[in-house]
């Protein structure tokens, strides 16, 4: 069985170094488990890891694709799986790293995506119904529908909704049901590591991080793109993105902006936190409990365990 080192937990906890330092001493390479950094252009407000910190390690998933290109949960999955095997084939075991649950998951489990068509007669019925009566219209009767998916999406994200809806519609089942079915066995033999610290603590670094963020020229990087048309972009919908259109718009202020981005970044952090700990069976490790150097020779410690 092949293998992977996979590590999970929410922005700004800390993945990236991590990474580097579990690969220098095990002399291996990263996969990105995120699913907006495979988009070019878009690297501070993603937390893209820079070249300076890779260390010359090799980094893979990032860059690949421009900002209104469509990419898919089963694309990703099988661009990953080649990954691991390749890395694999080296006698290496690659490490996967971030923040993306889905995406992960799929990998790990080797979820089966279906091959139904779209149905485009009913999708732009559904744009159109989305256009006359508001997003949450539509959300409110997926919540009806399909409340576990529903708390899965944000009333906001409009192609997820739509595609949701649609699901339901022409095949009578909720995307919640076709979920339940998927296989929960690991295809690789693998270590889950989970970094959490205590809320306060990450909420703090997060605001720290978005203030760095916009130091290393956020609004430059989103003002470039916002330019180049990628406004109404699925990709440009990110956290780190849609908080600062506005105010290149004029329709706020910086402040304001920096300040949604903040609160929209700690939101998400925390349904990372519900989100893994709910799906998925992971060995969480507390920086706020013990020092950095001493949860790496712990990781190392059961690494070794596992695979040995």
């Amino acid at each position: 069985m092949e293998k992977v080192i996979i590590i999970v937990g929410p922005t700004a906890v800390g993945k990236t170094k991590l990474s580097i330092d579990l690969a220098k001493r095990l002399n291996t390479e990263v996969i990105s488990g995120d699913s907006m950094q495979v988009y070019k252009g878009m690297d501070i407000g993603t937390g893209k890891v820079t070249e300076q910190e890779k260390e010359n390690i090799p980094h893979h998933m990032l860059d690949i694709l421009h900002p209104d290109e469509a990419f898919s949960v089963a694309e990703y999955q099988r661009m990953v799986q080649q990954k691991i095997n390749q890395i694999n084939n080296t006698d290496n075991i690659p490490l996967l790293v971030g923040g993306s649950g889905l995406y992960i998951q799929a990998v790990l489990y080797d979820y089966i995506f279906s091959e139904q068509k779209r149905d485009e007669t009913l999708t732009k019925e559904l744009e159109k119904r989305m256009e006359a009566e508001g997003n949450l219209v539509l959300y409110n009767e997926l919540k009806q529908l399909d409340p576990t998916q529903a708390a899965a999406i944000h009333p906001n994200n409009k192609r997820r909704l739509i595609r949701a809806l649609e699901t339901y519609y022409t095949t009578g089942k909720t995307m919640s049901e076709r979920h339940a079915k998927q296989q929960h066995t690991p295809i690789y033999e693998h270590v889950l590591i989970g970094l959490e610290m205590d809320r306060e603590q990450l909420y703090n670094q997060i605001n720290q991080r978005v203030d760095q963020m916009i130091e290393h020229g956020l609004i430059e990087e989103v003002t470039y793109l916002y330019e180049q048309n990628y406004e109404h972009t699925q990709a440009m919908k990110a956290i780190g993105y849609k908080e600062i259109i506005p105010y290149l718009k004029g329709e706020t202020d910086l402040e304001t902006a920096v300040s949604l981005l903040k609160r929209n970044s700690r939101r998400y952090a925390k349904r990372q936190y519900t989100w893994f700990k709910n799906k998925m069976n992971i060995q969480w490790y507390n920086l706020s409990e013990k020092k950095y150097d001493t949860i790496v020779e712990e990781i190392m410690n059961d690494l070794t365990i596992t695979f040995n």
